[in-house]
């Protein structure tokens, strides 16, 4: 393929336009267009051996459930406290024998298909690979030092240049574009001449980041069979995409292959936690889906190859009937895309067992749920994906598990509630003991306390079993178990872990509960860059985020202790994570604590003893590059020509007429204004973006002081 030249700070490559039609998700049943292999042997059986146990114990534990409630007649609290409890135990009960798929997969080493090894010598690529960095108003310096890593470690493999990187930007802060701008050309630079890493900007980024990669694909798809998606925190090493590539070019009715990112560098005590369940459980549970869902595997939206010509053909997204926050663009858009490419007839795989593909956790809770609260309005919309036509059956449970992610909040809370109310009921109402009138014999409200006590025990077993399946794995791991501290660091750490996911738990599940409620009554989640490292937030701030959970755990203490000091005493873990939801929050979300853990050896993983060099360079040149406040852009342009016309060779060609309001109101303070400070100072970002997009306002900037 002809390139500009790489001397040009505005290269991109001639553009190999490649079609991406809207799918339709409703109307008749359309014939699949090839048929999909690779899936394992008797992939039918192992979907059995997980399901049919599941089942099995959803429909006993709801027998012991009900006779626990055998209180000598059906009313509607009751009613509703079962079918919340076979909804929310069959969830459990899944998970619980996929982990144990998980778990036997992990000791025998699965996790890797189509011919994916490790101590094999790396394949020959004979095709070109995109990578696809997607970036929304991201720290620069961050994106470009992962992807700097990547270019050397991708260099080392020998095949460096079967790889061609696109940042793709839909920043809409003007100082963040201009510093995207400066640390591309700085990349460019570094990597020296002949470096294939490329820039584009979108000034309008219509249906976020779905919108962005198809824009790619309409644009240059044609010139590239295949592609890697990135996220703005992912890193990969070089030998796990060089095999990546090989797998997807050597099996052509392959559609998707998602691997499993490990989370690393965290500091604060929030992301060392997410980190080290991730290393410890995430490999249990991602072996175990994996292991049954075959060919109709999941995509996780980044650090996944993909087939160009079938994401082209099959995953072009439409936009959803009516309103927001239901309708419109799909936000969630991973798992559809997933469904559409195999409903096309392509398979979708999942290789948790390959190493490379690292990623980073959010710094503490609330910004967990920033982002929560965007993934859960995109869920929400798959309800109306569900029904489209063509969908294999696992993957409409991918969907269902989507949106059950987070429908599972307000069912706990349902559950607890009714619970109480319940308990309640029996405290303060007397009972019926002639339901059916004048009798000898009265009936006996029956309530089975060792039996409640049974299925609780039951159910929380199920629940931690996976962790206890992990650890036991760990122990069959040598490599894993020294990177956690060895067998008893390993263990308390699991505990710790599991302590403060315990309390943590409930707090979830109210935030949660409440973003279900916000977003069913018409309220749009937005779309906000997310917070990387600096976990600590001001206690005004955490104060003011999780308020109402410490009032709602004090109420539930309160009714709690109404009916007995025994239910006060097994709500104990619901409220104590209420009640203490502010501490919690300001000491997980501290860096220090977590810091002064890993020096005790707690809460490790493997990557922090011995950080592949991947993961070492990305961190080093971060922190060369450093972290300040971002530059005013206007002001910054102006004092450096080089990248002023750097600037200028970057822009589209085009521009659109959305832009035109913003543009006319950014030139006339450009006019009003006497200095450029006073200008950017009175300016909107969108304002201020129009203007330096556009060749009018330039020539305005370029005349002042």
């Amino acid at each position: 393929m002809d390139h500009i030249s790489p001397d040009s700070p505005a290269a991109l490559p001639l553009e190999t336009p490649l079609d991406m039609p809207v799918q339709a998700l409703r109307g008749p049943a359309a014939p699949r267009m090839r048929p999909v292999g690779k899936a394992p042997h008797l992939v039918w059986l192992r979907r059995l051996v997980v399901i049919v146990p599941a089942i099995a114990m959803t429909v006993q534990a709801a027998r012991e459930m009900a006779a626990v409630l055998d209180s000598g007649g059906i009313t509607t609290l009751i009613v509703v406290l079962m079918v919340l409890f076979v909804a929310l135990f069959a969830w459990i009960a899944l998970s619980f024998t996929s982990s144990v798929a998980g778990f036997i997969s992990c000791l025998f080493r699965g996790g890797r298909r189509l011919g994916i090894g490790l101590r094999t010598p790396l394949p020959s690529l004979g095709i070109r690979t995109a990578l696809l960095m997607p970036t929304y108003n991201e720290q620069p310096s961050r994106v470009m030092a992962g992807l700097e890593a990547i270019q050397l470690s991708l260099r080392e493999t020998g095949q460096g240049s079967q790889f061609d990187t696109f940042i793709l930007s839909d920043t809409t802060d003007a100082d963040v574009w201009v510093a995207e701008e400066a640390a591309f050309l700085a990349l460019r630079d570094r990597l020296g001449s002949g470096s294939r890493v490329f820039y584009r900007r979108r000034p309008i980024n219509t249906e976020r980041k779905a919108g962005n990669i198809a824009d790619w694909v309409r644009r240059w798809g044609g010139g590239y069979p295949q592609f890697l998606i990135l996220d703005a925190d992912s890193v990969m090493t070089g030998d796990a995409l060089v095999r990546l590539a090989a797998a997807m070019e050597q099996h052509l009715e392959v559609g998707l292959i998602q691997t499993l990112p490990t989370i690393a560098n965290g500091n604060s005590l929030f992301a060392r936690m997410q980190q080290f369940a991730g290393r410890v459980y995430g490999p249990v549970i991602a072996h175990g889906i994996a292991w049954w869902h075959g060919a109709e595997g999941n995509y996780w939206g980044h650090n996944a190859m993909i087939r160009t010509v079938a994401f082209a053909e099959q995953a072009g997204l439409p936009l959803l009937r009516g309103r927001k926050p239901f309708g419109g663009h799909i936000l969630s858009h991973d798992f559809v895309e997933a469904a559409l490419i195999r409903r096309g007839g392509w398979a979708v795989h999942m290789v948790p067992g390959l190493p490379g593909s690292y990623e980073e956790s959010p710094p503490s809770l609330p910004d967990l749920a920033v982002r929560d609260r965007r993934w859960c309005q995109g869920n929400l919309q798959h309800i109306a994906v569900l029904p489209s036509r063509g969908l294999h059956w696992v993957s409409r449970m991918h969907l269902l598990t989507g949106i059950g992610s987070y429908i599972t909040a307000p069912m706990w809370l349902a559950f607890i509630l009714v619970g109480i109310l319940i308990s309640l009921q029996s405290r303060f109402i007397r009972p019926d003991y002639f339901p059916n009138g004048k009798s000898l014999f009265p009936t006996w409200p029956i309530i089975d306390p060792e039996r409640a006590k049974l299925v609780f025990i039951g159910t929380m077993a199920l629940l931690l079993a996976p962790k206890l399946l992990a650890y036991i794995a760990l122990l069959f791991d040598s490599r894993m178990r020294r990177g956690c501290g060895g067998a008893i660091r390993a263990m308390f750490s699991l505990l710790l872990e599991t302590v403060i996911a315990g309390l943590l738990a409930p707090v979830t599940m109210l935030t949660q509960s409440l973003d279900v409620f916000a977003i069913l009554l018409g309220r749009d989640s937005g779309w906000n860059a997310q917070r990387r490292d600096d976990g600590s937030i001001p206690f005004g701030m955490i104060a003011r985020l999780y308020a109402w959970h410490t009032l709602f755990g004090i109420s539930l203490a309160v009714a709690s202790f109404l009916v007995s000091p025994y239910l006060l005493a097994w709500m104990s873990p619901v409220v104590i994570g209420q009640a203490l939801a502010i501490p919690l929050v300001l000491v997980t979300g501290s860096a220090g604590i977590g810091r002064g853990l890993r020096r005790i050896g707690l809460l490790r993983i493997p990557e922090e003893v011995a950080p592949p060099p991947v993961l070492v360079m990305a961190v080093a040149r971060a922190r060369e590059m450093g972290d300040g406040p971002t530059p005013e852009a206007m002001r910054r342009l102006r004092d450096d020509p080089a990248l002023w016309a750097a600037h200028v060779r970057m822009l589209p060609p085009t521009r659109r007429r959305s832009e035109d309001a913003g543009l006319a109101t950014g030139l006339a303070k450009l006019e009003e204004a006497d200095t450029l400070e006073a200008a950017a100072a009175a300016m909107t970002r969108g304002e201020k973006a129009a203007v330096l997009g556009s060749a009018a306002g330039l020539d305005r900037l370029g005349q002042m002081a």
